[in-house]
């Protein structure tokens, strides 16, 4: 398992957690809203006005209204991203992460406008009278390179599992059993049975279900955040600050929190951000292209809302929650997962300043520091040796070992720094946290108190699920270009298969995985809508030529 974790990771440090992926991700944003004269700010009123269907005409031709278009889109988007995926981004890039997210949105809301609107155009009518679109459409029917299509519909299969299905199933199972005390195989049989029931209905269906689903999930987490956040108040400023003022000199804040570097609050922010707002990933195109309209470019501007809801207030506001509660840099009791331990040889510790530096260099990849290789001495359940055991980027401390539910006695075989994973053998201690426990954790430091844990498991419940659900179609609909309509059904059963096994998979393998997978399905979305920037802009211009009086606006 730690192997397969390595491979995945140095396969997504040359795509999704490289660079050149972030720039062309944010320079393609940038270039668009600079290009199309800001539309994110100058036409943001005008999309509300749409979505209220104060746009809409008879006989518009479609499956679903802008609403429920854009939930439908919003319950792809809105999932452990915004849960688990924003206090992963903090762990590993600390508060900065929470300014690249947020530039990432800005930047998002004008690249999701340019590729639904461009999808939408070219969308078709399938064999059973559905509207089908997404970029693969525009990249066949328009720049009549069908072979960047079909890597994009293939890219689409495999993303609908690393983004919609396998991290969401994973974060649910294991924060129902973190709140609960639920087996992770329960909650993932009986979920994946209720996502079968949604999907066979098709988009209808979906639509129908998320559009209720959406607006309660974000009422219930809105509440919840609110509250931690007033319930400490006196750090919002401090917390605020901290997210522009880490921007340049990076993080070393007190407990176990050894830093982040410019680059991994860079990296981390821009990519949780696209994992959240999927902008650029051309995911979103494929549920507008359902939507009932007149004209592509209204359906663009229904979808510029998403980054700004999902990013900029619900990203926000997790944000806000996990550092004002202080949990994102304390170390608290949990039992270590393989994939995030790693054992040193010698002897370091977190209050010698010199030891202190050394481990910070390592976790941000400037240094390299002996990893233990050999037996390790086990006595009632102590590690006996000179080691350091590290656990997701912190020095554990109060390690137990324990073996079927007991204390260990015996050796442990260590191999280059990880511990392979025996039957029975579990490590429990205090470490930082991250992903979904740790927003928990966060959700506990208010009024509700230990309460707070059930809004975060039923929010991530609704959240992750909903994506889970909306995901299936994207994924259904790239089977449905390159098989036909048929090869739908098949789609399925893989994909509430999947979603089961998922529910006890390790996280940290999942989330490399998801990585993986968006890079896959962005680039060639990024190439196309950057190849089609001149249409762009002469339906814009001829659209708010046509419809500038009836908005107020151009």
């Amino acid at each position: 398992m730690n192997k397969l974790n390595e491979i995945l990771s140095v396969i997504d440090g040359y795509i999704g957690g490289s660079q050149w992926f972030v720039f062309l991700l944010l320079g393609t944003g940038l270039f668009f809203t600079i290009y199309l004269g800001f539309p994110q700010f100058r036409y943001l009123k005008s999309a509300f006005r749409i979505v209220r269907g104060k746009f809409d005409r008879d006989g518009d031709e479609g499956d679903t209204s802008h609403f429920q278009a854009l939930t439908t889109a919003l319950s792809g988007t809105v999932g452990t991203g915004n849960i688990a995926g924003v206090a992963l981004a903090i762990h590993l890039g600390g508060p900065a992460a929470l300014f690249w997210m947020l530039v990432t949105a800005l930047v998002g809301m004008t690249t999701k406008f340019v590729e639904v609107t461009l999808s939408h155009k070219y969308r078709e009518k399938t064999a059973d009278g559905t509207m089908a679109g997404g970029p693969m459409y525009y990249m066949k029917n328009r720049l009549n390179m069908k072979w960047l299509a079909v890597i994009f519909a293939v890219a689409t299969i495999f993303s609908s599992f690393g983004t919609g299905n396998l991290p969401q199933i994973n974060s649910i199972a294991n924060s129902v059993h973190a709140t609960f005390g639920i087996d992770k195989v329960v909650t993932g049989a009986v979920l994946a049975v209720l996502l079968g029931f949604v999907i066979i209905g098709g988009i209808k269906r979906i639509a129908k279900v998320t559009s209720r689903l959406v607006p309660i999930m974000a009422i219930i987490y809105f509440v919840g955040a609110i509250a931690v956040i007033l319930f400490n108040y006196q750090n919002i400023g401090p917390s605020v600050i901290s997210v522009f003022s880490d921007v340049f000199t990076g993080s070393s804040a007190a407990g176990g929190f050894l830093g982040a570097s410019f680059a991994f609050a860079f990296n981390r922010g821009v990519n949780r951000g696209l994992f959240s707002n999927e902008a650029g990933q051309g995911s979103a195109p494929i549920a507008h292209a359902a939507a009932r309209a007149h004209e592509p470019v209204s359906e663009g501007l229904v979808a510029l809302l998403e980054p700004f809801i999902d990013t900029i207030i619900i990203c926000m506001l997790t944000g806000l929650v996990i550092l004002s509660s202080g949990v994102w840099n304390e170390k608290m009791d949990n039992q270590f997962q393989s994939a995030d331990l790693e054992v040193l040889a010698g002897n370091y510790i977190e209050t010698n300043e010199a030891d202190r530096k050394e481990l910070a260099d390592f976790l941000l990849g400037r240094t390299e520091l002996a990893r233990y290789t050999g037996d390790l001495e086990v006595t009632d359940g102590q590690i006996v040796g000179d080691v350091t055991i590290l656990h997701a980027r912190s020095v554990a401390e109060e390690i137990m070992v324990s073996k079927n539910g007991k204390a260990y006695t015996g050796m442990l075989n260590i191999i280059n720094g990880h511990l392979p994973v025996e039957d029975g053998t579990t490590i429990h201690g205090k470490s930082l946290i991250h992903s979904a426990p740790l927003t928990t954790e966060a959700f506990t430091k208010s009024w509700f108190g230990a309460s707070g844990r059930y809004i975060v498991a039923i929010g991530l419940l609704l959240f992750a699920f909903s994506t889970a659900i909306s995901w299936s179609y994207y994924g259904g609909r790239a089977v449905t270009f390159l098989f036909g309509i048929k090869g739908e059904i098949y789609y399925r059963i893989v994909y509430v298969v999947g979603f089961f096994f998922a529910s006890f998979t390790d996280t940290t393998i999942v989330w490399t995985f998801s990585g993986i997978t968006i890079a896959m399905m962005t680039i060639p979305n990024l190439i196309g809508i950057l190849m089609l920037r001149k249409e762009m802009k002469s339906e814009v211009k001829a659209f708010w030529k046509e419809y500038s009086d009836f908005f107020g606006n151009r």
